[in-house]
């Protein structure tokens, strides 16, 4: 069967990105990190059953809006709780209820009922203006 896994380029903060990601989502698991002498140079790890990849290989390309990742959640809470995790450390929202985490993914959790672009507020939390 084939399968499709999202590939991430890392400058060098590929296991470090990993081990975030994995203590975020509570189906998560590292599955392999491959070195060369004490560098890592690769990390698999899978989140709620989704498979990822990174690599560390210089600073040569950058995250950016073109690819992003949409969590569905069912509750306006884990929206909130999973919101907080991901900024925590250095992230920042973004417009429209997305955001960017501390490892410069972008990302937008949201109920699975929401259709709209708009975020949904929180009183801790307004939502940023969307801006088509």
């Amino acid at each position: 069967m084939l399968s499709i896994t999202p590939f991430l380029w890392f400058d060098t903060q590929a296991e470090e990105a990993m081990k975030f990601y994995t203590s975020i989502f509570p189906r998560s698991r590292v599955i392999s990190v491959q070195r060369a002498g004490d560098a890592v140079m690769s990390v698999t790890w899978e989140l709620e059953g989704q498979r990822f990849m990174g690599l560390n290989a210089g600073p040569h390309f950058t995250f950016n809006e073109a690819v992003s990742f949409f969590v569905a959640c069912e509750t306006q809470q884990e929206v909130d709780e999973l919101s907080d995790k991901l900024l925590a450390h250095g992230g920042k929202p973004t417009q429209c209820g997305w955001l960017k985490d501390s490892s410069a993914c972008r990302g937008r959790s949201s109920r699975t009922s929401c259709r709209s672009c708009s975020a949904i507020p929180t009183a801790r939390k307004p939502a940023a203006p969307c801006r088509r």
